[in-house]
Order: structure tokens, then sequence, then C-alpha cells
């Protein structure tokens, strides 16, 4: 498997999910919950509190990069009001079906949400606090691409609201920022993050490694330099070849080929090494921080929390129930003219998948699950959700300890084999 590929951000992924931050981790458009062997759609669980974290997704890009297979679409044009009063229409919805809970964080992913007017962000971030409230320290993350361009509204960005940025360098070298398909070059980049950090109090950024020919000391000198420049958190994923991509084509014809099982293991564990000794562990299988930097809303995916999806795309999960809305941005306003929002299809989801999904997302934290939460979520003894003989048998790679279940370090580089052999499927 390739390591460290778990897909965020959103919703992407959520995100769960490549590109962007990709916290979300995002599918469909960024289901944190689609990955890796298991690629049903998952759904959110009843909620602990009343806490919410809500998914804005933009689909517009200014180009389709080879490895993306996220729901992003490129147009000549785009009529600004129509996907704003769009976009609140969609909210309302999710208000009207979720009252009475406070947001504690708002994503806005993509696409390219930094190609947003920044008005239409403030109109919904105003729209989400005047529907729910907003918990105390409510993170508001956008994603963005770092060219000039979009770096000189940042300052416009954060007086909407944002106070947390992401940014897709996905590299420090002009010559694989070609090969991504990427507009911008690593001097542009680095005034973008520059810029970044003076405008807002939390900066994160995104990169790839495990790319073609690439050997462990040329990532350790990368990875170096971007640790250097102090952000509190850090997206790093491994490049992978994703159906219906360009680089999916290429791969085919065997014009790309990427590094192999044991390099990629090999480029993992100095990964972790190496954002350890910097003190940005990490605290999801692609995700560092420093202490108390985790990003609060893609943790409500991973920690199993209840979201709402909006925008072409995005799923939700609320309720005990999934929520999907249209994907091409065209059908999704439609929707929107028709029937007052964008979902697709909506379903209710039996609870033995939710504790299986749950586990699914929480094991490939570093905190691990609580089973007796898994258990009050499935509706049966945890030993019927959980293997725990085969838990048993992997000492190095799983631990029990009490009603916590985590994956070791070890563990995490064999992730897509260790879930299916110990989560029983619901």
């Amino acid at each position: 498997r390739r390591v460290g590929q778990a897909r965020l951000d959103d919703a992407r992924r959520p995100a769960m999910v490549a590109g962007g931050e990709r916290e979300g981790e995002e599918e469909g458009i960024r289901d944190p919950m689609a990955f890796g062997w298991h690629r049903r759609h998952i759904g959110a669980r009843m909620a602990d509190d009343n806490s919410l974290a809500l998914y804005v997704h933009w689909p517009f890009c200014v180009s389709k990069c080879p490895y993306c297979d996220f729901n992003s679409h490129v147009r000549e044009g785009v009529d600004q009001a129509q996907w704003r009063a769009a976009l609140l229409a969609d909210l309302a919805h999710e208000a009207r079906a979720l009252p009475g809970r406070r947001v504690s964080s708002i994503f806005f992913g993509g696409g390219t949400p930094s190609l947003m007017p920044p008005g239409t962000v403030a109109a919904v971030i105003g729209a989400a606090e005047a529907a729910w409230g907003f918990a105390d320290g409510v993170e508001i993350t956008l994603e963005a691409n770092p060219s000039s361009v979009e770096a000189a509204r940042f300052g416009d960005i954060a007086a909407a609201g944002v106070n947390r940025v992401s940014l897709g360098l996905q590299a420090l070298d002009d010559a694989t920022l070609r090969f991504l398909g990427r507009a911008h070059d690593v001097d542009e980049g680095l005034r973008a993050l520059e810029t970044a950090q003076a405008a807002f109090a939390r900066v994160s950024f995104d990169l790839i490694y495990a790319r073609p020919g690439q050997a462990v000391a040329a990532w350790e000198r990368e990875l170096a330099r971007a640790l250097a420049f102090g952000t509190e958190h850090l997206s790093l994923y491994q490049l992978t070849i994703e159906p219906g991509t360009r680089f999916a084509t290429e791969a085919a014809a065997g014009r790309l080929t990427i590094p192999d099982g044991d390099a990629a293991a090999d480029l993992y564990e100095a990964t972790q090494a190496m954002t350890v000794a910097a003190g940005l562990p990490a605290y999801e299988i692609s995700n560092h921080a420093r202490r108390g930097a985790e990003s609060r809303h893609n943790l409500a995916y991973w920690r199993y929390r209840d979201y709402a999806g909006i925008g072409p795309g995005a799923h939700g999960r609320r309720l005990g129930h999934a929520t999907r809305r249209r994907r091409k941005p065209e059908n999704w306003l439609a929707a929107i003219d028709r029937n007052g929002h964008g979902i697709e299809a909506e379903e209710a989801l039996p609870p033995a998948m939710q504790a299986e999904e749950a586990l699914l997302m929480g094991l490939r934290l570093a905190e691990g699950v609580d089973l007796a939460r898994i258990a009050r979520l499935g509706q049966r003894p945890a030993g019927e959700l959980v293997d725990l003989g085969a838990v048993a048998r992997l000492p190095e790679m799983v631990r029990l300890a009490g009603d916590r279940l985590t994956v070791l370090p070890a563990g995490m580089l064999l992730l897509d084999a260790i879930l299916p052999a110990i989560v029983r499927a619901g």
C-alpha cells in the first residue's frame, strides 16, 4: 500500500482527503469516510454534544492538476452573486435540519476556495454564526493556492473571518512543481507563505512526497527546509495514482512510475523521525502538528463527530444520516433552484455501520479510539465490532489498553491491511 495515502479534507478530504490540505481528507467530494480498501459511503453518528463542523465546497480551479481526483472544475466565468445566494440557501437547509447546535469549525475546501470573493466568504461565515452560533475558539480554515494573485487577497480573507489557512505548496522544487501541474514556482509559493503567516494566526501547508525517482536524502533536505519555516501544522502525503486522473493514464501507459512499497516505507519512516524531532509529530497518518495546533475541523471527522457539508459534491454526516450533494456545479445550482438545497442522496445508517466507520476513521489517529464509545455507537459489545483475537496476534502493530485501541507507529505503515483484519464489517 502507499503509506500515508489517507484521503481528507472535506467531505475534503470530506478529504479524506489528496490536494489542498487533504485533511478532509476529502470523496465523492473529499468524503473523509472513503479511502484505501474501503470505498462505501459512511455516515455520522448521533452527536455526543451539540458541536457541529461545517464544510463548504468551492468547486472551481484555474486548471486541473494531473494527480487530482477531487470535485474540481475549470470554468471561463462564474456568476458570483448566484453562487453566494446558492451557498447561503444550501446552508439554510442544513440549519433547519440541525437546530440547537454550535459551530466548532468551518472548512472552505475545493477546488480552490481562495478564488472565492472575500465577501462570499464573509457571508457564509456570518450566516453560519447567525444560524447556529459559534463555539469558543471556533476554527475557520480556507484552502489556498500559493499564487501571488491569491496571496494578495489574504488580508481581505482574514478580515472576512478566516483565522487559519492551508496552503497547497506541494513541493519546494521547481521541476517537481511543473511535474505536478502547479501554476506557482518555489519563490512565488514561499512569498505566499510569508504573506499568510503575516495575515493569519494559524498556517498549515501541504507537501507531496514519494514522487518518481525521489531518494530519501533528497526528501530529507526538502522536508528540513519546510520545517524551518516554523508553521504549526504540516500535511505530508505520498503521491498516489488516482483513477480517472491524467497521472493514471500516464501510469497505465508505462510513462509514470512511483516508488515501490519498500522505498515508500523508507520515505515514511524518515518523515516520522524528522517531524518528531522538530516537535510536529503525526497525530494522524499524514498530518503533523505542534501540541494544541491539530486541525480541529479534521479531528471532527476522525473522531466521528457530526458535520454538515454544503456546495457541489459535499458530503455530510449528521444525526445518523449521510448526505451527499450533487457534484456537477450546474446540476447543484439547478437543485438549489428547484428544491432549496443541493442534496442528491440522504440515507440512514444502521448502528453497526456507524461503529465500523468510527473505527476506520479513529484508528488513523495516534490517540486511537475508545471501544466503550464504539460499543455504544454499534449497540452491541465491542468484541462483535472488533476482532480482539486479531488484535492480540498483532502486538507490535496494535495495542489495546483498557478500552483504548490504538494502531502503533509500525502499524501505520500497514494500515490498509490492518483495518480489514481487525474491524468486523457492520
